[in-house]
């Protein structure tokens, strides 16, 4: 693919607040969760306040991969722009 035809590089921005990353966490753990608690005899209560427990400790977790995944990007980025200016 020549230069010109590269898509440009996603903008740079912070991680998403850990009120995000709470609620995505514990939406994927009651999804996970769910049916085989529903066949073990667990009420969706029970399942609810576990995935939200759960996703308090899985937050900063993946807000801290999200960190260091854009650093990563932000990194590459400035490695190829300094790379094509010389």
């Amino acid at each position: 693919m020549a230069d010109e035809e590269a898509p440009r590089p996603l903008p740079d921005r912070p991680p998403r607040p850990l009120i995000v990353h709470w609620v995505i966490d514990a939406a994927v753990a009651f999804l996970l969760t769910v049916i085989v608690a529903l066949f073990l005899g667990a009420s969706l209560v029970v399942v609810a306040v576990a995935a939200a427990v759960a996703g308090v400790f899985l937050a900063p977790w993946t807000r801290s991969l999200e960190a260091r995944g854009l650093a990563r990007r932000r990194e590459r980025t400035d490695g190829t722009s300094t790379a094509d200016h010389q």
